[in-house]
């Protein structure tokens, strides 16, 4: 806080301050805090999902996969039957800025050998650099890249796959087929190895810890496959419901298995033992998909709306929710995901490293839509209270903090804060502007803005001081100074008459070295402390037999010239009594 102007007496006491204007400001409290602002919408620095585009592509997206390397947005899709005049199955390539499509590759190889038309209904891998391992109906195994004219693929054996995994190592995957967990050959299908479970045709491969985590959802229980020896080591019992199927995901720095169920996500630590629950925003959404950020430490929840709404709950659209994953603990507000249902298909979500942008698929409607985070203002400076002179410049500064970045509008506030009104134009971070003797105890603010909320700063006070206008100066004048010194010296050691003190008092009567002295000192003394007087009141001229004229404006300088003159003539009386005039002989 800027400290106000000191308020400075004259030396000769109250005379100088009967002259300080000072314009109160107003006492009543802020309604904003004084840590750093708030108000607005939502607190500071809270985090939101917005859409800020929607692809239509791409036909039914069935999977997504934001490449590492090159930053491409990889979709698996199915062909939309509406869009007659394309077929968008395949493997396509899009922009991730805009949904620009670079690319549909849509010929595999089918179980002969002989290039088709392919869906593309689940991407498993990057291949470094660029490009995709994918798995196509009904038990294909391809791969390709951006740009090529057809994929490579070929058939495994037995029944349609039904999920798909990367394998422990990079030229192998990991496939579900039903109940039956195999390790193949990328480039042949070839199986390398296989176990055949209990129940179930969804897993999670964590690849740190070398395990395999394969869900029976029907029988409501999860089986732990070690894959050194491709064996069972462990089984662990879900809870009890609908046996709705939706996702086995693992995230890869905890090892904790999240297993979207029926309504709700049910998370188990790496040795299997249950940790907590997740719930969706709506009771009656469905989790679909989750996706992980190793740099924020969240999970990405994709719920969808049964699309039946008849059932109570249902509302037709789903949500993308986010969690960190060390207490499960929201970490962002949800965001709704209009129309999105389960209908024709389950939701993908792709995440990109840092968590800015999130790719969720809506295979009903054909679409893919990107939310970026964003964080409402966070302020990090609010402007300090000041006290200037009318006339003055004065220069407010504040501060946010806000992903997208906030724009900054001031406000001024005529009545202790209990009404504000913008300022025109001033939408700069430091609102500049010339004070007035009527911006006296105004309060200023500043007020950001972004796309997840709004902040407003703490309120800073402007106190306005008159402009100094005054003319009497502000140091002692010189007869007040030269009167103590001369009159000091007015009684003379041989008792002759004191001189004349340049303040106009005289001492008439000479006495004793003692008393002589003493008359002068008190006459001088006198004369020094009335033009000694500082600022515009008092200023001792040294003209008059009185003891100087006074230049006063107020009761306090007059009491203090009449004080003065008493003094004086107490010294004369003294050496009058104590020193009989002296006789020439």
């Amino acid at each position: 806080m800027t400290p106000r102007h000191p308020l400075t007496p004259g030396r000769a006491g109250a005379a100088s301050a009967a002259l300080a204007l000072v314009l109160a400001s107003a006492a009543a409290g802020s309604p904003v805090s004084a840590a750093g602002g708030g108000g607005g919408d939502v607190p500071q620095g809270t985090v939101a999902y917005r859409t800020t585009a929607q692809f239509t592509t791409a036909g039914r997206a069935r999977d997504l996969l934001l490449h590492p390397d090159s930053k491409k947005l990889y979709v698996g899709s199915d062909d939309l039957p509406e869009t007659t005049e394309a077929n968008e199955s395949g493997l396509n390539v899009l922009e991730p800025a805009d949904g620009k499509v670079r690319s549909t590759v849509s010929q595999a190889p089918g179980p002969t050998g002989t290039l088709g038309r392919r869906a593309v209904r689940q991407l498993v891998a990057p291949l470094p650099g660029d490009g995709a391992v994918f798995v196509y109906p009904l038990r294909g195994i391809g791969t390709a890249k951006d740009g090529d004219a057809a994929a490579a693929g070929a058939w495994v054996s037995g029944g349609p796959v039904t999920d798909a995994a990367p394998g422990p190592t990079a030229s192998t995957v990991l496939v579900a087929q039903g109940s039956v967990l195999s390790e193949v050959d990328i480039a042949t299908a070839a199986v390398k190895r296989s176990l055949t479970l209990a129940g179930g045709e969804r897993f999670a491969h964590d690849r740190t810890r070398g395990t395999v985590w394969f869900t029976d959802f029907g029988n409501r229980r999860m089986y732990r496959v070690d894959l050194a020896s491709f064996t069972v080591s462990a089984t662990v019992e879900l809870p009890a419901g609908e046996s709705l199927a939706g996702f086995t995901e693992v995230d890869p720095e905890t090892g904790a298995v999240w297993i979207g169920l029926d309504t709700s996500v049910v998370v188990h630590d790496a040795a299997g033992k249950p940790i907590g629950t997740v719930k969706g925003a709506a009771g009656a959404d469905m989790p679909r998909a989750a996706g992980f950020d190793a740099a924020t430490r969240e999970a990405f929840v994709v719920w969808q709306d049964t699309g039946d709404t008849s059932q109570p709950g249902s509302d037709g659209d789903g949500a993308l929710t986010v969690h960190r994953t060390r207490d499960l603990k929201e970490a962002a507000a949800p965001a709704v995901l209009p129309g999105n249902h389960a209908q024709l298909g389950s939701a993908a979500v792709a995440v990109q490293p840092g968590g800015a942008t999130v790719f969720v698929s809506d295979p009903a409607a054909g679409r893919i839509t990107r939310l970026e985070r964003s964080t409402s203002p966070r302020i990090t400076r609010s402007p300090e209270d000041r006290t200037v002179a009318a006339g003055a410049e004065v220069a407010l500064t504040a501060q946010a903090e806000g992903t997208p970045a906030p724009t900054v509008a001031w406000q001024v506030s005529t009545d202790a804060g209990r009404t504000w009104q913008a300022v025109p134009g001033a939408t700069s971070a430091t609102y500049s502007f010339k004070a007035a003797a009527a911006d006296n105890g105004r309060r200023y603010r500043a007020e950001f803005a972004n796309d997840a909320g709004v902040s407003r700063s703490a309120a800073a006070t402007l106190t306005v001081t008159a402009a100094d206008t005054a003319t009497g100066g502000t140091a002692p004048t010189t007869g007040g100074a030269t009167g103590g010194a001369t009159g000091g010296t007015a009684g003379g050691s041989d008792g002759s008459a004191a001189a004349a003190g340049t303040d106009g008092s005289t001492a008439t009567v000479g006495g004793a070295d003692s008393a002589g002295s003493s008359a002068g000192s008190s006459a001088g003394g006198a004369g020094g402390s009335v033009g000694g007087a500082s600022g515009a009141t008092a200023g001792g001229t040294g003209t008059t037999p009185a003891g100087g004229a006074l230049a006063s404006t107020g009761t306090a300088v007059a009491s203090l010239a009449g004080g003065a003159l008493v003094l004086t003539a107490a010294g004369w009386v003294l050496v009058r009594r104590t020193r009989p005039r002296r006789t020439t002989a």
